[in-house]
């Protein structure tokens, strides 16, 4: 997850700024929809409106995805491709699997 500190435009939010970053991180992280993203945080004790995550998502949507994607590992140059070989009741299909080298 970020550190809440480094978001500049987070400051003077009525919310603190690890509920805004928890809200907005989870929406976008795991492709919840406003009112999951709601539940979770009420599961949390913050009561928050599906609305207000949703202002949180379209003002600070772009630059938390932007470092969601920074801090996600690149693949590797090198791949292995895998091929599985089954039978089931008779008939042998072919499963290809494409791996990281990693």
């Amino acid at each position: 997850m970020f550190k809440a500190s480094s978001l500049p435009l987070l400051a003077g939010r009525r919310f603190p700024r690890s509920v805004i970053t928890f809200a907005v991180w989870a929406y976008l992280r795991f492709n919840l929809s406003l009112r999951r993203a709601e539940d979770l945080l009420a599961e949390r004790g913050v009561v928050v409106s599906n609305e207000t995550i949703g202002v949180w998502i379209a003002r600070f949507g772009l630059q938390f995805t932007a470092r969601i994607r920074r801090d996600r590992p690149r693949p590797a140059d090198k791949w292995h491709l895998d091929e599985i070989v089954v039978r089931i009741c008779g008939v042998i299909p072919r499963m290809w699997r494409a791996v990281d080298a990693e």
